[in-house]
């Protein structure tokens, strides 16, 4: 019989465990894409410019269900469906082994750990319990995971069924590839093509050369960047300038009366800090700075939509992946794909609150080795709030999602009495039908971000993975928590930072 990893940890209780062992050897926008780089167009027209909808290609959501379908490949280095949670490294994989020793083998346990020792594999974890085939109590069963050469793994369990019982391996639970650390945020930059000047006829800037060729010298900005650099700045012209003036002057006029008030107050911030005004484009490299110092979020150049994974994947490290060109004059209220508008005016604001960061980021971590199904759902998520959220503020309705706060005409609809509002609920807001054609018919309403945050955390949690993760915010990596020796490790650093505190409130004491 053929058992999953958890299933067979689920077989373990703790009580029933006769040795627990961990040994340690050699071995291996206005109207723009909501998420920016990953989320769904925004809409932009009202009383400022009266357009038709162009609506969307495909948004966030449509980009995770299109990968969901086996249109689009994983990112990573590695895109093959085979991709184990535990990566294959130096021609070495991880393999979880079940075996069995009666009481006449018992005395051979160390033959068993000989055979892992010839084959100069790493024993990660070993288990073992009394046998529940056996009324015999000197009878045990093993589990071990261990790292061993691919070429050897079929040798290597040939030959523990020398010296052991009902020897077999058991299925790893399998995952897609996730960056481990900042720097594999550089492998994440799957684009998705979508209402492009370059292809698409009905795009503002298809019929305009020269807008055509600004945005391939922006965009090859961003796909010349690599982490650690520094991020680069773009000079803007006075064309573009006066775009950027026309939807900051209109929306600034709105915000007042529809922004909630983490937005307003850090826009105040934002403009005295970052250059936010009429007159000039804002930089990403003072911006990033800027958010560095209030949330610990960073800005990184994209040259367009990424994939609904790759971005999610990105919020995990805190890092929002950013565009820099900007739409076409001729329709300055209104773009069908992200661009500095939608980013600067409609994220950037919210990623100063430490509240929404933290919200921000829970989606991102729900997201690290996620299914496809889940990734969709996540991304539905995303989209009713970080895009299109509303919240209660003073006993009234406050925008704070990009989606609206980027979007003249949206944002006053959703603030009007035409659409319907729902409470906050994850386990609905996942599954509720989207709208990409026209405004949205139902909105979420959250109590606080921090009522959202312990909500998506609750929910979070009944995604199903083989594993957890746990940031970690001074090497910016992702620890994979998948033996209970990390678990215990990371236990034992909350612990200190509990006594930081506990000494704290001795001496105000």
């Amino acid at each position: 019989m053929r058992e999953k990893v958890s299933d067979y940890a689920a077989h373990f209780p703790k009580s029933n465990y006769f040795i627990h062992l961990v040994i340690r050897g050699g071995g291996r926008s206005s109207e723009s894409a909501g998420a920016c780089t990953a989320a769904p167009p925004m809409k932009t027209g009202g009383a400022a410019q009266s357009l038709p909808f162009s609506g969307r290609k495909r948004s966030l959501i449509g980009d995770a269900r299109k990968e969901r379908e086996g249109g689009s490949p994983a990112p990573g280095p590695s895109r093959c469906t085979d991709n184990l949670v535990f990566e294959e490294k130096d021609g070495k994989v991880t393999m979880s082994i079940l075996f069995a020793l009666s009481d006449e083998k018992n005395t051979r346990l160390s033959k068993v750990t000989k055979v892992f020792e010839t084959f100069q594999s790493r024993i990660r974890h070993m288990e073992s319990r009394p046998s529940r085939r056996s009324r015999a109590a000197e009878d045990l069963e093993f589990f071990v995971r261990c790292e061993v050469h691919r070429s050897d793994a079929d040798v290597l369990i040939n030959s523990l069924r020398r010296v052991a019982e009902d020897v077999r391996a058991v299925p790893e639970e399998r995952a897609p590839w996730f960056p481990r650390k900042i720097g594999d945020l550089d492998k994440c930059n799957h684009l998705i093509t979508k209402y492009d000047p370059d292809l698409d006829q009905d795009h503002p800037g298809y019929s305009d050369p020269e807008y055509r060729k600004r945005r391939s010298v922006i965009s090859e900005l961003a796909f010349s960047y690599t982490h650690g650099e520094p991020l680069p700045r773009v000079d803007y012209t006075a064309e573009e300038v006066s775009t950027w003036r026309e939807v900051y002057r209109t929306l600034r006029s709105i915000y007042p009366t529809h922004a909630c008030r983490q937005y307003l107050e850090n826009l105040v911030e934002l403009e005295r800090h970052c250059g936010y005004g009429e007159d000039s484009i804002p930089q990403l490299a003072d911006i990033s700075a800027f958010l560095r110092e209030r949330t610990g979020f960073q800005l990184r150049p994209v040259a367009g939509l990424l994939s609904a994974r790759d971005f999610l994947s990105s919020l995990a490290f805190r890092v929002f992946q950013c565009t820099q060109y900007i739409r076409h004059s001729s329709t300055p209220m209104h773009s069908p794909e992200p661009d500095c508008c939608h980013e600067l005016l409609g994220h950037v604001p919210m990623l100063a609150d430490k509240e929404f960061a933290q919200f921000s980021q829970e989606i991102g971590l729900a997201s690290l080795g996620a299914s496809d199904e889940d990734i969709e759902k996540l991304s539905t998520l995303y989209w009713f709030t970080v895009e299109f959220g509303l919240c209660k503020q003073d006993g009234s309705v406050k925008a704070y999602g990009a989606g609206l706060l980027s979007s003249y005409g949206e944002l006053m609809y959703a603030l009007s009495d035409e659409p319907e509002y729902k409470p906050f609920d994850p386990e609905e807001c996942a599954i509720q039908p989207y709208q990409d054609q026209t405004y949205q018919p139902v909105y979420f309403v959250s109590e606080s971000f921090e009522d959202a945050k312990l909500k998506l955390r609750q929910y979070s949690s009944t995604i199903r993975k083989a594993f957890s993760v746990r940031y970690d915010p001074f090497t910016c990596t992702m620890e994979v928590l998948d033996e209970p020796s990390k678990i215990q490790s990371a236990l034992s650093q909350m612990r200190e930072d509990l006594k930081i505190l506990h000494g704290a409130l001795g001496k105000l004491a």
